[in-house]
């Protein structure tokens, strides 16, 4: 009767081992690890396309405002320098290399902020299909960019708290190849969408004035 009852009482472990490991936190770290990955692949997913965007958008400015060549060449190599950045597994643990990429695309934000800002002086720029277009996209893709990073930093938030708190912070131990992730800290101006004033600049107000008789 005994030998029965030892022998229920194993199997009785065994089906409930991994249910009580479960119950206990211990898978608390992979499950959020793999949570925020999921939000990190999103962030780069929008800036890809952006960057995708990107040379349609010059080659346009470029047939209506080639004299801005300075704007257009900082944009190339802004894009250039953010699409140069190697990111692997490896970056989300890495202060250095975190900040080397989030820094090359607010790089990138601030100039094509600074690009979409040249229609005010070109009306015809202003009035193509082909550039409102881009610029609606482009619009739209910096907000899901912000949503993106706003997402992935909240998944971050959530997972290194795994390794602060206890009891979570026990089970880390069993964890040797997870670490903490570095969040994005950029400003509220590059993480939103490029702003572009309505209002005519000086010069154009100027141009568009009636000469006097």
């Amino acid at each position: 009767m005994s030998t029965l009852r030892n022998r229920l009482a194993r199997v009785a472990l065994i089906v409930l081992a991994p249910v009580l490991i479960a119950g206990c936190g211990i898978n608390n770290i992979p499950t959020k690890e793999e949570r925020a990955k999921a939000q990190w692949a999103e962030v780069q997913n929008q800036y890809q396309r952006r960057s995708d965007l990107i040379p349609n958008l010059v080659e346009t400015v470029k047939g209506y405002a080639a004299q801005e060549k300075s704007v257009l060449v900082e944009v190339t190599e802004a894009r250039a320098s953010a699409t140069q950045v190697k990111v692997d597994a490896s970056t989300l643990t890495d202060p250095a290399k975190f900040q080397q990429y989030a820094a090359a695309q607010d790089k990138l934000s601030g100039v094509l902020g600074r690009l979409m800002m040249i229609q005010e002086r070109y009306p015809d720029l202003k009035s193509n299909e082909n550039f409102m277009a881009l610029q609606s996209q482009l619009e739209g893709t910096e907000n899901r960019i912000a949503i993106a990073r706003r997402d992935y930093n909240e998944a971050v938030r959530d997972y290194n708290l795994e390794f602060k708190t206890f009891p979570n912070s026990f089970w880390a131990g069993f964890h040797k190849d997870s670490k903490p992730m570095e969040m994005f800290t950029a400003t509220a101006q590059a993480q939103t969408a490029p702003s572009v004033s309505f209002a005519p600049t000086p010069g154009a107000a100027a141009a568009s004035m009636p000469k006097a008789q």
